[in-house]
């Protein structure tokens, strides 16, 4: 049993076969899926898909690229979403540097502004980070409280910039890209950070790891990201799932699965 804890099934990728492809998750034993929204549409539709579906989780935000449509209403009623039952996390929040759909200066103060309100509702946030780490590490640096916490999701910096980022009390989550050939630096930290700071996730529809490469990605395909990971620890795939799966509930508030 594991959870997919980063995915984005609310998208129109899964419109056309989403209820096949959760019970395709659920056979291979994916238990559970975190479903993230990255803008007020796609959370809202996500808190709906969580009450219908017993295996899914949701997580309410605004993603870097549209930080330049994150304005007071919209932080308003993303706060009223947050409220929800099955909603286990402040996110998708964050800096992205290198595509810059949204302003530098607008991602800081969107970013900064659901840091607060995901510590006044006592969320958990998901944080993207792309081209943007010592950004960001000085923004929870400055926001270092006891009710801080969370996870970088989809992690793509080295295993020295992990651990800053596990000091401060941070979970760091392994994609599919750890399956890849080349990714020397996501396999060394998959392969060395404490094992009770990792997560894996999908990022579905994107990223899918091998042998799935090219093809749409969806929550059955983190199996394949977990076993590489084990792999790389030297573990039984079976205790690897184990940890990972408490690791999730802990940072997420959740149910241990039996």
């Amino acid at each position: 049993m594991i959870t997919d804890s980063h995915a984005h099934l609310e998208m129109e990728e899964f419109d056309h076969d989403r209820e096949q492809m959760l019970e395709r998750a659920l056979k291979g034993g994916v238990t559970r899926m975190i479903t993230i929204g990255t803008d007020l549409p796609s959370s809202a539709k996500a808190v709906e898909l969580a009450s219908k579906y017993g295996c899914l989780l949701s997580a309410v935000g605004c993603h870097p690229h549209n930080a330049k449509d994150c304005d007071k209403e919209t932080l308003e009623e993303l706060c009223r979403l947050a409220a929800a039952p099955r909603v286990v996390a402040w996110g998708e929040i964050g800096l992205d540097f290198f595509k810059l759909y949204s302003e530098r200066e607008k991602q800081l103060i969107s970013f900064q502004e659901q840091l607060d309100l995901a510590s006044q509702v006592d969320l958990p946030v998901i944080i993207h980070d792309r081209d943007a780490h010592e950004e960001i590490l000085a923004i929870l640096k400055q926001n270092r409280s006891s009710r801080q916490r969370g996870v970088i999701h989809c992690f793509s910096g080295d295993y020295s910039i992990a651990m800053e980022f596990i000091s401060l009390g941070f979970s760091i989550s392994i994609p599919g890209t750890v399956t890849y050939k080349n990714a020397h630096d996501i396999q060394e930290v998959a392969g060395r950070i404490p094992i009770d700071r990792l997560l894996v996730e999908t990022d579905a529809p994107y990223l899918s790891p091998v042998p799935m490469r090219g093809k749409r990605n969806e929550p059955l395909f983190v199996i394949h990201t977990a076993e590489r990971v084990a792999a790389l620890r030297g573990m039984d795939f079976h205790e690897f799932c184990r940890k990972t799966e408490e690791n999730t509930s802990r940072l997420f508030g959740l149910r241990q699965e039996a």
